[in-house]
Formats: structure tokens, sequence, C-alpha cells
């Protein structure tokens, strides 16, 4: 086997500083100076990068078998992983913007992001025990799971395809917009316009909270969820849902069934196409034909 090189506690600031390196240990180093280079250690091949610190744009780009561990990523470490491919990240701090953008194979584990444009285009991307801040996090991004992950933005999930979450938080705005394939299980949503325009779109014991959600769906299904402050909800959607406790209100459903509790009220008119959905309230069935 390959003796694996290893470079500790060195304080880099040069352009490229380990270009190109092949089966490279780091340990306890800066990356940091006047130089401000750039791209330290762009296209690698087989790195461990642990223990250090990141102050300069983007270090890892074009990487193969990338592996770090307790290290910091400051906002001017901007762009850190772009064009990766088989990265893990576990117990690190990445405060630079556009993190991690047309990479495949992406595991990120116990680790803090303040990110802006967090994820895009990103393939194959698993997130455990993550804290996520990001405006416009995982547009594009596929085969995406997510595992007790709390997340914080605006414009989250939009165009995903084919992802998994479950036991997590999300604290956002126009989430899962256009997406296809996801299923969110026993987690909170807090946020505004939910989930429009989706299609097999899945919640399973979640609570929704917010304004005007999951209109124009496709295949939209709800399992045992729990809403507040719902108003005009599914609005033109294809649903079957079933809801514990109370909906503010519902707007003209397009098809299937919705089951809940009570409601504050059922709007069934106006509507610009044809609805035919079973509404159940409190046991009491209604027709919207």
């Amino acid at each position: 086997m390959k003796k694996i090189e290893k470079v500790e506690n060195f304080t880099f600031g040069n352009e490229r500083a380990l270009y190109g390196a092949r089966g490279l240990l780091v340990v306890g180093c800066r990356f940091e100076g006047e130089e401000d280079g750039e791209s330290a250690l762009k296209e690698g091949r087989g790195i461990t990068v642990r223990d250090s610190f990141f102050a300069l744009r983007y270090p890892f780009w074009h990487d193969v078998g990338l592996a770090v561990e307790n290290c910091e990523m400051t906002e001017t470490c901007r762009a850190p992983f772009w064009y990766d491919r088989k990265v893990t990240l576990d117990g690190c701090k990445l405060h630079g913007v556009k993190a991690f953008r047309e990479c495949r194979g992406v595991d990120v584990k116990n680790s803090e992001i303040v990110s802006p444009e967090f994820g895009w285009r990103t393939r194959k991307i698993t997130l455990s025990d993550v804290s996520l801040s990001g405006e416009y996090a995982f547009f594009g991004a596929s085969d995406v799971v997510a595992r007790r992950l709390h997340f914080s933005g605006k414009y989250s999930f939009q165009y995903v395809r084919d992802a998994e979450i479950s036991d997590s938080t999300l604290d956002t705005k126009d989430a899962f917009w256009h997406t296809k394939n996801v299923t969110v299980r026993d987690s909170v949503i807090r946020g505004e316009y939910l989930g429009w325009y989706s299609e097999n779109l899945t919640l399973i014991r979640c609570k929704i909270v917010g304004t005007q959600p999951l209109c124009y769906c496709r295949n939209l299904t709800l399992v045992d969820c729990e809403t507040e402050g719902c108003d005009l909800s599914f609005e033109y959607s294809a649903v079957n849902a079933t809801i514990k406790g109370d909906v503010l209100s519902i707007k003209n459903p397009l098809s299937g069934r919705i089951v809940c509790d009570s409601a504050g009220e059922i709007i069934l008119k106006d509507s610009v196409y044809p609805c035919d959905c079973e509404i159940v309230v409190g046991g009491d069935v209604l027709h919207h034909l």
C-alpha cells in the first residue's frame, strides 16, 4: 500500500497551495494569509483534512474521495465544495456561501452550516444531526436524505427530486415547490405556501404551520398530520389526506379525499377548474361536484 503523506501544523496562504494532491492527510493546518490564495486543495484525490481552519476561497473543487473532520470554514471561505464526488463532512462549522454545488455523493454529519444557496444541483446528499441556515437551499438537488435536520431559511427544496426527510424541523417559506417524489416523516414544517406545484409529495405524521399550504399539487398525500394557521389549503390539488384536529380553511380541492376532525371554513365556489373532492369533517361527508 502507498504510504499516506502527512502535512501537519502548517499555514498556507498561496494560490493552489496543495493543488492536485494524492493520498494526503492534512492535520491542524490553517488556510489564510495576505496572499489571499484560492483553490488550496483543488483536484485532489483521497484527501483527509482534520482539525484545520479555512478562510480562503474555493478550497475543495473537483476533489474525489474527500473527508473533512472537525474543521472550520469561515464566511470568507466562499463556495468551498463544487464539482466534488464522494465527500464526507463530520463535526464541522461551515459558514461560506454557496457550499456544495454540482457535487455527487455527499455525507454531512454533526455539523453547523450557514450557507446561502446550499446544495444546489447536488446528487446523493445525506445529512444527519445538522443545523443548516440557508436562504435558497437544495435548489435542484436529487436523492436527498435528511435525518434530524434543523433548517431555517426561505426558498428551500425547490425542484428537488427523490428526497426522504425525517425527525426534522424546517422553518422555511415556499418550501418543496415543483418537487417530485418527496416524503417527509415525523417533522415540523413552518412557513408559507408549502409545496405548491409538487408531484408525489407525502407528509406522514407531520405538523404543518402557515398560510395557504399545498396548492396545485399532484398526487399529494397526508397521513395523520396536524395543521396550525393553515388557511385556503389544498386549492386545486389532487389530494388524499387524513388530518388530526382542525384546518383553518379548505378551498376548492381538485380531487381525492380529505378527512379532518374540524374545519373553520370550507370554500367551494369561484373555481376556474372542475373540482370533485370528498371532504369529511368530524364524520360529516361533503361532496364538491
